[in-house]
């Protein structure tokens, strides 16, 4: 496509001054001129990414090609989150939606969209284009990522690049951040600056290394308002922190489990915090706690009510199912599980850490 953008210029005293400073061309319009070339039919792709400076045409291209971002202000202004999605939405959809563009924070899904923190508001506007696009219709996401802390937009890439793949939808996200890419995975490039279109093989997003270590009870506070039940914390719990380029980044605690049986250690709070859901953070921090305990003899169970955290027990060879989706009788969930609400038991099948490993970890 050729694209052209004129724009009349305003003959005032002061721009005759510049262009006799300058010696700029007496022309009474400002043109601009791109020859673009995306061969998107020529592979099948779910994911895009227009990179560049401020002022090489991103935008321009984008909207020319693909038509302007869509505009959600009428759904986001409706009241609490959940209610900006289509009225004939599922619930449990529009749940399974915001865990996995990494927005996994119930009590956060009742609030108005206005009082979110810019990080939780990039992930709902991410749900919400996956969910209002029609089938077949490509997104466009202009200035992705532009008003998150660095940190929290690769994250939110890593996480977005994994349900757009598995709903087979097409996104084009539109940027002058270069540090999104190797986050977002795309199977294509487009650089308008130096007119280079680049298709890219599937490459893994890098590592996430974290650093755990065991806390006081008094790291809770800080996890609270974040965990899809309730506040309290058990005094008696043993805690840990895992934290990421000197940031924490999740929590979890664990109790003696009372009953007949095995000695064994029962979860009790796994948060990760808003901004670093969708990566599998949380997950990764539960299952080293649980191959710990596995490591000093104990055996490893968890009960969870959180639909995301039911679909990755599911999933990962770490963990056995021992009681299916299912309510509690008010005798037994008195002690063991709720009575309200479906709840999942699991059992940590995975690889023990080394005892002098597991040991030291519990004793630092």
């Amino acid at each position: 496509m050729h694209i052209t953008v004129e724009t009349p210029i305003a003959n005032s005293p002061r721009v005759q001054q510049v262009r006799g400073m300058f010696d700029l061309p007496a022309e009474r319009t400002s043109r601009v001129e791109w020859d673009v070339r995306l061969p998107l039919d020529e592979k099948l792709w779910h994911l895009g990414l227009i990179v560049g400076p401020s002022g090489s045409g991103k935008t321009t291209i984008a909207r020319r090609l693909f038509g302007a971002t869509a505009d959600l202000s009428e759904r986001l202004a409706r009241g609490s989150v959940v209610d900006a999605f289509p009225d004939d939405m599922a619930i449990k959809d529009i749940v399974a939606l915001l865990s996995a563009v990494g927005f996994a924070s119930p009590p956060a899904w009742l609030r108005p969209f206005n009082v979110l923190s810019t990080g939780q508001q990039f992930r709902v506007t991410l749900a919400l284009l996956l969910a209002t696009t029609p089938a077949g219709q490509r997104i466009v996401f202009d200035e992705f990522t532009s008003v998150v802390d660095r940190t929290v937009a690769q994250i939110g890439s890593a996480a977005l690049a994994k349900i757009v793949r598995q709903r087979g939808q097409q996104f084009i996200a539109v940027t002058c951040h270069e540090d999104v890419a190797d986050w977002l995975t795309p199977d294509w490039i487009y650089r308008p600056a130096e007119n280079l279109f680049t298709w890219r093989r599937l490459r893994r997003r890098p590592r996430i290394d974290l650093d755990v270590l065991r806390v006081a009870p008094s790291a809770w506070p800080l996890f609270a308002p974040h965990h899809y039940l309730n506040h309290a914390l058990a005094q008696s719990a043993v805690c840990f922190l895992a934290s990421w380029k000197d940031r924490p980044v999740a929590f979890s605690a664990w109790l003696p489990f009372v009953g007949a049986g095995p000695k064994t250690r029962r979860e009790h709070r796994t948060v990760t915090l808003p901004d670093y859901q969708g990566v599998g953070i949380g997950n990764a921090l539960s299952d080293l706690v649980a191959s710990l305990w596995a490591g000093l003899g104990y055996r490893a169970i968890s009960t969870t009510t959180h639909p995301a955290m039911i679909r990755a027990r599911l999933h990962s060879a770490n963990w056995q199912m021992h009681r299916r989706p299912s309510f509690a009788s008010r005798r037994e969930g008195r002690l063991r599980h709720a009575t309200t609400r479906l709840t999942a038991g699991f059992r940590f099948v995975g690889a023990p850490m080394p005892l002098a490993a597991a040991r030291a970890l519990l004793e630092t």
